[in-house]
C-alpha cells in the first residue's frame, strides 16, 4: 500500500487582482504520509489557508493535481467533492465554527447526521471522544456557554467522530491564550496518535513544531522542509 495519503502534485494557486495577478504558489509539489502529523509555517499570507482549502477540494488549484487516498480531486464534480470532502476530512478552524443553535451533543453528532452515519455505534464513539476531551458533561450546553478552550475541544471531537482520514487544523491556536493553546495542541496531536488519522497543521505556533513529525515552511511560495528545535517528545 502507498505510505503517502495526500499527493500534491505541480499545484499553482494564481489570483487575478484588477489588471494584476498574484501568485500564491507555483509548481509545488509534496507528499504527506498516513498518520503523519505535518505542521505548516510560515507568515500571514504566505499561502498555508489557501493550501488547506485546496488540499480539502474547497478552491481549486490553477493547474495541478491532488490526489487523496488515490483519489484526484480535480477530476470530481463540485457535489462529488463535497460528498468526498464530508466523508474523509475534517476540520478544525481558528474560530471553532460551532453551529450557536445547536448543543454540544448536536454540533458532535452533525458529521454523522450527514454522512449518514448515526448509528448506535457511532454514538458510543462520539461518546467516548466527549469522554477523551473532557467534556462528557456539557452535552446540553450551547457553545456560547463554553469557553474558548472548551470550544475547540469540542470542535476537534467534532473533526474526528467520522474517522476521517485527514484532518486539516487552521490556527486552531490563534484564538486561544498561551496556556489553552498549549492544551489543546497537546489534545490535538494525543487525538491524532490515538485515532491514526492524518493530520496536517498550519499554525504561527512554535509549540506545535515539537510535537509534530515534520514542518514545511512556506516562503516565497515554495515549501521548504524545516528542522525542529528540540526532539519530538513522542
Amino acid at each position: 500500500m502507498d505510505t503517502s495519503l495526500v499527493q500534491l502534485q505541480r499545484l499553482t494557486k494564481i489570483y487575478q487582482e484588477g489588471e494584476q495577478q498574484r501568485v500564491v504558489f507555483r509548481d509545488m509539489d509534496a507528499e504527506i504520509g498516513r498518520n503523519e502529523f505535518l505542521v505548516l509555517l510560515g507568515r500571514s499570507g504566505s499561502g498555508k489557508s489557501t493550501l488547506l482549502n485546496i488540499i480539502s477540494g474547497i478552491d481549486l488549484p490553477t493547474s495541478g493535481e491532488v490526489h487523496i487516498d488515490g483519489a484526484s480531486l480535480g477530476s470530481l464534480s463540485e457535489t462529488a467533492r463535497t460528498v468526498f470532502r464530508r466523508e474523509h476530512i475534517g476540520f478544525v478552524f481558528q474560530f471553532f465554527n460551532l453551529i450557536p443553535t445547536l448543543t454540544v451533543e448536536e454540533n458532535l453528532l452533525l458529521p454523522l447526521e450527514l454522512n449518514g452515519r448515526l448509528d448506535a455505534g457511532a454514538r458510543i464513539f462520539a461518546q467516548e471522544l466527549l469522554e477523551e476531551v473532557g467534556l462528557a458533561d456539557r452535552v446540553a450546553s450551547f457553545p456560547d456557554r463554553l469557553s474558548g478552550g472548551e470550544q475547540q475541544r469540542i470542535a476537534i471531537a467534532r473533526a474526528l467522530v467520522h474517522k476521517p482520514l485527514l484532518v486539516l487544523a487552521d490556527e486552531p491556536t490563534g484564538n486561544l491564550d498561551a496556556e489553552t493553546g498549549q492544551q489543546v495542541l497537546e489534545l490535538l496531536a494525543r487525538m491524532h496518535r490515538a485515532t491514526g488519522t492524518t493530520l496536517i497543521m498550519a499554525t504561527h505556533s512554535r509549540e506545535a513544531v515539537n510535537l509534530a513529525d515534520r514542518i514545511l515552511t512556506f516562503d516565497g511560495g515554495r515549501l521548504y522542509p524545516s528542522s525542529k528545535p528540540h526532539t519530538n517528545p513522542r
